[in-house]
């Protein structure tokens, strides 16, 4: 089975779902697929592999993932991180502002980000077709010791502990 997972945004991801939709057309895709796609339509989806649900709980995303044989994600951090502590095979499809798909390109630069630790991700369809035929191999290790990005980030660049600092004053 591959999970396509676009996550709960308001914003559409039709790149993701045309992209699946010509994968299945050119028979790249001849397992069972399913669907993930939060508010994202995908009424003109129509074929028998895929089985669509709004939203999974934790626990159901979980054991789809431990029994998948690639799993296709928007590239948001909490995705990711569960992703690559369950050891998924996986690849990021980041949601990007030039379609409409986010406010501005964070997915894509975290994304950027975590390549360096093995995560693959992919922007162009062709990308994605070579990942489909030979599937990364799943993820070993975490992609961050503490337990949110900002905290990572916060304690990696900044010269005084988070712990520490003050909220800023008006001037």
């Amino acid at each position: 089975m591959i999970i396509v997972t676009l996550g709960t945004q308001f914003f559409p991801f039709n790149r993701a779902v045309d992209w699946l939709q010509t994968l299945l057309e050119e028979g790249l895709i001849r397992e069972s697929v399913l669907l993930q796609h939060g508010q994202t339509s995908v009424s003109r989806l129509d074929h028998p592999l895929v089985h669509k649900v709004s939203s999974l709980k934790p626990e159901e995303m979980h054991k789809a993932v431990q029994q998948s044989s690639l799993v296709i994600s928007h590239a948001g951090q909490g995705s990711a991180r569960m992703l690559a502590r369950l050891g998924a095979q996986f690849v990021l499809l980041p949601r990007l502002k030039q379609f409409g798909e986010h406010v501005d390109d964070h997915q894509l630069w975290f994304a950027q980000a975590i390549a360096r630790l093995g995560v693959c991700y992919c922007t162009e369809y062709a990308d994605l077709v070579d990942w489909v035929r030979q599937p990364p191999p799943p993820f070993q290790g975490e992609l961050f010791p503490s337990p949110s990005l900002a905290e990572y980030l916060a304690g990696r660049f900044s010269s005084t502990p988070t712990w520490s600092k003050q909220p800023l004053t008006s001037v």
